[in-house]
């Protein structure tokens, strides 16, 4: 679907922000700076005490222009670019191939990105590409048939207000689980449907003309077409109302109800939930999990109650919307005109090569294929071998600190070490790849070429009904500039591509890289003992493997947590959800506390050294606040807060530094500062 249905379980992510990260520097020299951070970055106006992230990064904020391809850029955004120019020149490096092998890896990505790049094929056929499916819309003349197209809007890229995937069952991470959840919105989030913010209401009044406008496509013109695009916001504002808000979807006791299938058929009788297996030719599962128990039958009443014709025109909107970006520049365009610039402040569209090669190197394309060729490249035994001690190294950091904790009792302890124990860490790529050998790609048919992996997707979903789960599957490609946890299989995960500067450089202080990619291993492991991932055990079995006591006295930590974030407004009347965002602000004050306690023990007693005037410690939160320096629009920041649970840069940078005592000797930080924070009121959890 377009969007993600709310409620399908989520993987874990790091964060996707961040500097323009040079070429590579002389052999045993750091690529930034003398040690590993670029101190032109700074402001020395600001002190450390007032705005840490102003200090570190003030002169770049106020210097970088963000191009009007942007957003947002900064350290992670950098990074992305660098690893993005990497991959393109891979794929370049197989064009005008001839000896690539029919139905090889080298020739799917040679001529999917070919498809993608030839514009004039795309620009003659304009809509043809889904006139077949707006034909089959168009004929809807019964709930079977819309029941039909919901359950097939995965592989016609419409969407859909309700669908069933397949994750890890929670209780049981050696099984696979189908679960029930509802999507089916056009905006970012169900806010901006029901916000009465002149903000929200001019968001809506943009999105009226934008579907009117993508209905044009279709052949809907003049006053009935506003007529018709009034009618699917409505349905959409009576889809948005009963979904569950993104901080009630974040609380894993509440979206955990497993039911058999004929359950499901019993408690919402006024679904043809048969008929919606057959058209994701998926087998009947004995039981599913149905994660917003409540917004279900709300949702049904709203698919019974709405005319045929509106779904009719529904199903067409997000189809051509859907599939904008693989059609007509004229389409294309009209699509980004809302998506683009009234959601994101982008000003243009990225360059073709960037956004094939995004399309290509993801789950949407061909990914593993070119991640191999990414690994081959770029990923160096050394710099594996440098990660694996890394980790073993924050392992028994978080030890020493769940030691040294005064808040929680022995008995969870001795599970907490437990837990920590079978982290299993997997480093730049896995041990297997995803097998194309069924997808069959076409220099001269891009849609076709997305609909086959969107079909190879779904089958690869549906085979695992039934099935074991796959421990050595990973989440995102190699070449992916990111990081995550996986609560289920208790288990942290590192694309290559992130382990490049600023996170990781060999030659670079050992501080820098602590305070880089160990705080970011250190908050992965973070996630493991977050509010959410703590209510896993060691096994990634969901239960409560807590005292009462300890659980009380850790949410009353999370809790003052909370309350410092609620209060970071970057736009007015616009501020940060401490409960959304919980997690992350954990594993953050978790991941420095981690880096920094193994940082101490790498130095074994002895002092760091002095460089460029700058200690050990301070270098090493200078390289925190370097890998989160970042630069938003508006309106990305907007549906930032609104829809992401990770805060937004600056308070990442600063955030988790205002609890933790070593920051303040190490910039004598003292009352009055205004990032000050009295002793006993900083947040102390890992």
């Amino acid at each position: 679907m377009k969007r993600s249905l709310l409620g399908l379980a989520l993987l874990g992510a790091l964060g996707l922000f961040a500097l323009q990260a040079p070429a590579a520097g002389p052999s045993g020299k750091p690529q930034l700076g003398a040690f590993g951070v670029d101190l032109s970055a700074r402001d020395l106006a600001v002190k450390p005490g007032d705005d840490f992230n102003r200090h570190a990064s003030g002169h770049w904020l106020d210097t970088y222009e963000l191009r009007d391809d942007q957003v947002s850029f900064g350290s992670f955004a950098a990074l992305r670019d660098r690893a993005e120019e990497q991959v393109h020149g891979l794929i370049e490096g197989l064009q005008g191939r001839q000896d690539l092998k029919p139905g090889s890896n080298g020739q799917k990505v040679r001529d999917f990105y070919a498809s993608y790049m030839d514009r004039a094929a795309r620009d003659a056929a304009g809509i043809a590409p889904l006139k077949p499916m707006l034909a089959r819309f168009a004929a809807i003349d019964g709930k079977p048939a819309l029941v039909a197209a919901f359950a097939n809007s995965g592989i016609d890229g419409s969407d859909a207000p309700l669908g069933l995937g397949v994750s890890t069952d929670r209780k049981d991470p050696d099984q696979y689980l189908v679960s029930l959840g509802l999507g089916g919105l056009g905006l970012p989030d169900r806010d901006y449907y029901l916000n009465q913010d002149a903000r929200f209401a001019k968001i809506r009044e943009a999105y009226l003309a934008h579907i009117q406008r993508m209905l044009g496509f279709a052949g809907v013109s003049g006053t009935d077409a506003k007529a018709r695009a009034e009618a699917i916001l409505a349905l959409e504002t009576a889809l948005a109302k009963p979904q569950w808000d993104r901080v009630k979807l974040r609380d894993r006791d509440k979206t955990y109800n497993v039911v058999s299938f004929a359950e499901l058929k019993a408690r919402y009788p006024g679904y043809d939930w048969d008929a919606q297996l057959r058209g994701q030719g998926m087998p009947v599962p004995e039981r599913l999990n149905i994660a917003t128990p409540d917004a279900v039958q709300p949702v049904i009443d709203v698919i019974n109650a709405t005319p045929l014709a509106t779904w009719r025109d529904y199903l067409a909107y997000h189809a051509i919307d859907g599939n904008a970006g693989f059609l007509s520049r004229e389409i294309d365009d009209a699509s980004f005109a809302f998506n683009g610039k009234v959601l994101g402040g982008q000003k243009a569209q990225r360059d073709d090569w960037k956004r094939a090669v995004q399309l290509v190197g993801g789950r949407g394309g061909v990914g593993d294929a070119l991640g191999e060729l990414y690994v081959a490249r770029y990923f160096t035994p050394e710099a594996k071998a440098a990660m694996d001690q890394l980790v073993e190294n924050l392992r028994a950091a978080l030890r020493q600190n769940i030691e040294q904790l005064d808040w929680m009792g022995a008995d969870t302890k001795a599970e907490a070490y437990r837990k920590l124990a079978s982290f299993r860490p997997k480093i730049g790529y896995p041990s297997k790849w995803r097998d194309y050998g069924s997808v069959a790609v076409s220099p001269g048919d891009l849609f076709g070429n997305v609909v086959a992996v969107r079909a190879y997707n779904r089958a690869d979903q549906n085979r695992r009904i039934g099935q074991k789960t796959d421990r050595e599957e990973w989440g995102m490609t190699p070449q992916t500039v990111n990081a995550y946890y996986n609560a289920t299989f208790n288990e942290i995960v590192f694309p290559a591509a992130i382990l490049q500067p600023p996170f990781f450089d060999l030659n670079a202080d050992p501080a820098v890289n602590y305070g880089a990619i160990g705080a970011v291993i250190g908050h992965e492991m973070g996630h493991g003992f977050d509010d959410q991932g703590s209510k896993s055990d060691a096994r990634g079995i969901q239960r409560n493997w807590w005292t009462a006591e300890d659980r009380a006295r850790f949410e009353q930590r999370t809790k003052a947590l909370g309350a410092q974030y609620d209060a970071y407004c970057p736009l007015p009347g616009q501020c940060v959800n401490g409960a959304l965002t919980m997690g992350e602000n954990i594993g953050d004050l978790g991941g420095v506390s981690m880096a920094y306690t193994a940082y101490q023990l790498s130095l074994k007693g002895k002092p760091a050294p002095v460089i460029d005037g700058l200690t050990g410690d301070q270098r090493f939160f200078l390289s925190w606040a370097q890998v989160w320096k970042a630069k938003y629009r508006d309106e990305s920041l907007l549906t930032m807060l609104k829809t992401d649970p990770h805060s937004p840069a600056m308070y990442r940078a600063n955030g988790p530094l205002r609890n933790f005592d070593a920051w303040y000797q190490a910039w004598g930080v003292k009352p009055g500062d205004a990032m000050y924070v009295a002793p006993e009121q900083r947040v102390r959890i890992w």
